[in-house]
Order: structure tokens, then sequence, then C-alpha cells
């Protein structure tokens, strides 16, 4: 169990990351890769990426990045330096940057019950060479294992937000941390948060950061060292069968012939209400052109809107179904 005081000032600078974290998703995929965590949802996706990696020839770099952040109860913060505010590039340069002394110190704790392997030494001296590895290192996985899967991580992220955005409005930072459910909740002037062990978090006047992670499972991982800002990265939780999904709505439909590609798309990601607010964050489109796609779709008898409260949510008719399912 992890327990943070928070009090009311802690509230007011509560951060919800604007995205998920590149280096997040990155370490959280590689320990997957050494597991069989929700083996229903992710064993598709170990497959593929598995069979991904030995045709890239990347087996033996998966392994190299595996020494360094195995499945354990601890492994290094300085390969998760950011909080869903940075592009890949930009946190593998900070990663770059670490400093000698963290490398040392957090490496040795990974292998403070065993020798170090050569390489892991050179990096924890802060080889140039060694370090320069790593940078390609983390760029060959994440282009094998994570930037495949990004529609599916960005949908999710956007479906979440959209939640915690209306918590927010709704009922400000308490109802935000009552929309996390049970794996994130308030008990009087603390937050507690399942976790594999028994911590207290420490905020000191920081910020605590929320962030969202497609590959994070079963409970929230936070950094290890305290001294850092804090950051709770709690599990998103997609579907069964989300990589199929995926691979079904990166196929354009038939019907985008007959009403358009972006306009298939509103109608796919409507099997499902959603808010137009909801809408444009999944698709990536402004509120304006989302909310007009919705309302040529309901004109022509495919998408039925109704007002929710300050939101309109759309929903696929029969209609709109039956084109989707091609029984026209």
């Amino acid at each position: 169990m992890l327990r943070i005081a928070f009090g009311r000032e802690d509230s007011v600078r509560l951060r919800v990351a604007p995205d998920a974290d590149p280096l997040w998703e990155l370490v959280l995929s590689l320990h997957l890769l050494q597991n069989r965590q929700s083996a229903v949802v992710f064993d598709p996706w170990r497959r593929e990426v598995r069979a991904g990696l030995v045709r890239a020839g990347l087996m033996k770099t998966t392994a190299a990045l595996i020494r360094l952040s195995p499945w354990a109860a601890y492994f290094p913060d300085f390969l998760t330096p950011s909080r869903g505010d940075r592009s890949l590039e930009e946190g593998i340069s900070t990663v770059l940057s670490t400093p000698r002394r963290q490398l040392s110190a957090e490496l040795s704790e990974v292998y403070a019950q065993a020798p170090a392997p050569s390489a892991v030494r050179l990096l924890a001296e802060g080889d140039v060479t060694a370090l320069e590895r790593l940078g390609h290192a983390l760029r060959s996985y994440y282009a094998v294992a994570v930037e495949p899967y990004l529609p599916a991580v960005r949908g999710a992220v956007a479906d979440d937000r959209a939640v915690r955005s209306a918590a927010a409005l709704h009922g400000g930072a308490d109802e935000l941390l009552s929309s996390y459910g049970p794996a994130l909740r308030r008990e009087g002037a603390t937050l507690v948060a399942d976790y594999p062990v028994a911590r207290d978090m420490p905020l000191h006047g920081r910020p605590l950061t929320l962030v969202p992670s497609f590959f994070c499972v079963v409970a929230p991982v936070a950094l290890a060292d305290d001294a850092l800002d804090p950051v709770l990265v709690h599990p998103l939780g997609p579907a069964p069968g989300w990589l199929a999904r995926t691979k079904q709505r990166d196929a354009a439909p038939p019907v985008a012939q007959l009403i358009g590609p972006t306009r298939a798309l509103v109608l796919d990601a409507l099997e499902q209400p959603r808010s137009t607010g909801q809408l444009a964050q999944r698709l990536r489109l402004t509120a304006s052109t989302a909310s007009r796609h919705a309302t040529v779709l309901r004109e022509a008898g495919l998408v039925a809107s109704v007002r929710h409260g300050n939101s309109v949510l759309h929903r696929r008719t029969a209609l709109g179904d039956a084109l989707m399912d091609g029984r026209f």
C-alpha cells in the first residue's frame, strides 16, 4: 500500500499529465515482456512484439535493456525522468544527461545481490560510448514495442482524460481523485494507492503528478527516490481485444469511400456513446470539427445526439451500425 499525506494545499497543486509518457511506456512495456501479467489483454501484443524484435535483430538489445530495468521491486529512476510532458527524444536526452553519481547509485541498487555485467559497470561510470549505446537501444526498442501501438495508447489516454476533466469540472480536486476509483482513494488527509509494498511518499509541498500509462498494469507505479519530483503512474486498463480492434480501425473501412475517412472514423468511435469533447480528443480533431462531423452524421440518420448536462452525447443508430457492419 502506498500512502501520501495529502492536504488541501496539495489538492490545489495536483497535476494530471497531458499525455502518456514515452519513457514510462517504454520501461513498463519492457517489464510486460518479462512477465505474464494481464495475459488476456497483453499476450497478443507480447507475441507480436517478440516477433518484431526478432525480425529487427533486436533481441540482444532488448536483453541489454532488461539487464538495466528488470521486472523487480526496484528498477532505476533515471530511465523515467519525465512526466508525460516531454517527447521521446527530450526524454532520452535527459536520460543520457543523468549525473554519474545517480547512475552509479541506482545501478548499484539493481545489482545489490549480484555482480553487474561489464556493460552495466561502464554505464554506471558514465562512459560516453555506453551512454550512446543506451540511447540507440531505447530508440530501437521503442520503434518496435511502443510506437506502432500509439493509436491505441492515445485513444485510451483521450478517453481517460475526458473522464478526469469531467470530474474536475464537476467537483474539483476531490471529484477528480474520486474518479480514479479503488486504485487511488482518499482516506481523510491521506491518498492511498494499491502498491506491491508498504510505503509512504512525502510531498514536502511539491505537486503530485498523475501520469496515465497504457502498459502499466495491476497497480500504480512511483519513482523509488523520494527526493525526485513525486509522480504516480496509473494503469489505463485497456480491454481485451484492443490490438485486434486497433488493426481494424487502422484499415480504412469500406464505408470511408461513401462518407469520407474522417466521418468513418467518427462513426467508428461512436460504437459507444461519446461527447463532442471526447470525440475531439480521441480523434485529435478540434471541437468544432468533431461537432460538424457529428451533425452531418446525425442528419443522415447514422448518429443520435442527446444533451447530457453541459455536454452533448452522440451514439450510433441502428442504421449507423448496419453501415459500419456492411449490412447494406
